[in-house]
């Protein structure tokens, strides 16, 4: 499975999903709270996807939820789990009408109750409500689980872990090494102590690894010798505890707070810290995960750092635009690719992009099966479902000579098949390009009219739409110097595009190593103030436009007695 973010609306793009591929999902959809719109991004998208929605009331909200949950439950594998974000307007709703009747009250497996914050001054005139309800399913009662733990309480780790032997490895409490029912196979003495009661916990060989690993404490009198009328104990050392098993409540984790460094100016987005124990507690390392409703993406980021696979879905432009930037921010050279699916395609990177990549993407996306091989192929780069070829040409005004030489690899290939498809007055074969040339248009016509042979001529936009990226400009102006020479400049962005302008990002510290990595995310206007010292700077700025294309200016500053622009 390829790691996607995939623009659209999610009920769409569940129905083409396969079942039982999919490990985990994690959905935050919007929180039913009787308004006419609940809008955060204020794309175009975002704004279609929300109208009417709360129209009919609770009913109407829970009909829309649950036809969405129900594709869930299909492309969930029969051990994986569902965890559905939800507040208290709507919590019991969702509950007894979708997730009970979808996935079975067998199959309930606990209500999360998260604290978002504390109280507030609402408090003085309501009572406050300060959590967000998790509800969490699985599909069956064979399903991944991963204790999960919070840090130890101060208090606790205070009064307990009070050793240390000075020898580098940290305080530790003692604990018992006593059987807590009688074992006679552990009923032997150790280093001269009489083994307890009901015997000792573990097996001699056991005993001796800890001896020697230093992990047992022996009591000793004054005189420095052991004190025999006292028990061995077990070093349990803080640095080694996993930390307290948690339940249901998790009240450890913040919102994430204004200072914040994940914060990316998503209003309900959710803490990182939050999505990561989700997704140990209910994956593995490989496993894939879904979110439907992608917001600004902290369930994908998290997913990619933890090694797992995934999918993501949003109705919105910027939340598929800020997630991507999110996910080149975090990455290194152990990331897994991704793509990125939007409604429209740039031509310049489908044009110019690798020829085999292209071949075969645009025949996967015609419906068709790509070439594996790539040599010794006749040319031809896939087939369709029924066997009949499929040729790419990556190029613009394809010619006569092209349809003369698919033709004659389409006979090689399968000429029983190919006798079959005149029969039936099928097309041969297809050929795909961005665009054809009048000798070529005119050749496939004759063959067609004279020879009762149809080669279909299929241009890259009638597969996928194609547009032109954005234009981009920065204007810069010096705003002021300090004693120590530092600069304080002004960037100025103006994007120009069709589609309309989305937002900009910077990044202030741009490497062509490492790629666009943004320091400022979301910049609506297209205008950063920002300090330089003497020396050279690399900025760069990306544009987005409401068709999610995106152009990259990369600026080369020379700071030093004056700033000057350089190529």
């Amino acid at each position: 499975m390829i790691n996607k973010l995939i623009l659209g609306d999610n009920l769409e793009v569940l129905k083409k999903i396969e079942s039982e591929t999919v490990d985990l999902i994690y959905l935050d959809p919007p929180f039913f709270s009787n308004r006419n719109y609940e809008v955060i991004w204020g794309d175009e998208g975002e704004i279609r996807s929300f109208q009417d929605r709360w129209a009919g009331g609770i009913d109407h909200y829970i009909a829309w939820l649950k036809e969405r949950v129900e594709q869930m439950y299909r492309i969930l594998k029969p051990t994986g789990s569902i965890f559905l974000h939800c507040d208290w307007h709507a919590n019991v709703y969702i509950r007894v009408d979708i997730l009970d009747r979808i996935f079975g009250m067998d199959n309930f497996r606990g209500e999360i109750i998260w604290q978002r914050h504390n109280s507030h001054n609402d408090a003085r005139k309501k009572l406050a409500v300060l959590t967000d309800t998790i509800w969490y399913y699985t599909k069956s009662n064979k399903s991944i689980y991963n204790p999960i733990y919070g840090s130890l309480d101060e208090k606790y780790t205070d009064s307990f872990y009070k050793y240390d032997d000075g020898d580098g490895k940290g305080l530790y409490r003692l604990g018992d090494m006593a059987s807590p029912n009688p074992r006679p196979n552990m009923m032997y003495e150790w280093q001269g102590f009489p083994y307890p009661a009901k015997g000792w916990r573990y097996e001699k060989e056991t005993m001796q690894k800890l001896h020697d690993e230093g992990r047992i404490y022996y009591p000793t009198a004054n005189n420095g010798n052991y004190d025999y009328s006292k028990r061995p104990a077990l070093k349990r050392y803080l640095d080694e505890q996993k930390g307290q098993l948690l339940g249901n409540i998790w009240a450890d984790i913040q919102n994430v707070q204004s200072q914040a460094s994940e914060r990316i100016g998503y209003p309900t987005q959710k803490p990182e810290a939050l999505l990561e124990r989700i997704i140990k507690m209910a994956s593995n390392e490989g496993d894939t995960v879904f979110d439907p409703f992608m917001g600004g993406g902290t369930t994908i980021a998290v997913a990619d750092k933890l090694g797992r696979k995934w999918t993501g879905i949003d109705q919105s432009v910027q939340a598929i635009k800020v997630t991507e930037l999110r996910l080149d921010r975090q990455r290194d050279l152990f990331s897994a690719p991704f793509i990125v699916q939007l409604h429209k395609y740039d031509y310049d990177t489908l044009r110019y992009k690798n020829a085999f990549e292209f071949e075969a993407w645009i025949v996967q996306q015609f419906g068709g099966l790509s070439n594996a091989k790539q040599r010794s192929d006749l040319g031809l780069d896939g087939k369709m479902p029924d066997n009949t070829p499929v040729q790419v040409k990556r190029s613009d005004n394809v010619g006569r000579s092209v349809i003369d030489n698919f033709l004659s690899a389409v006979k090689r290939a399968d000429k029983k098949l190919y006798d079959k498809n005149i029969e039936d007055q099928k097309p041969v074969g297809y050929i795909i390009a961005f665009s054809f040339g009048r000798g070529a248009v005119e050749e496939a016509a004759r063959l067609k009219l004279k020879e009762n042979i149809i080669i279909k001529l299929v241009t890259v936009e009638e597969i996928v739409p194609v547009s032109k990226k954005p234009d981009i400009t920065v204007e810069i102006n010096e705003l002021s110097r300090d004693s120590k020479g530092v600069r304080e400049i002004e960037f100025v962005a103006a994007g120009r595009s069709e589609a309309g302008i989305e937002f900009y990002s910077w990044d202030f510290e741009y490497s062509s190593e490492k790629g666009f990595r943004a320091s400022v995310i979301i910049d609506r206007e297209g205008r950063q103030r920002h300090k330089l010292k003497a020396g050279v700077h690399h900025i760069a700025v990306k544009v987005v436009d409401n068709n999610g294309l995106e152009s990259v200016e990369i600026i080369r500053l020379k700071v030093n007695g004056t700033v000057e622009r350089t190529e």
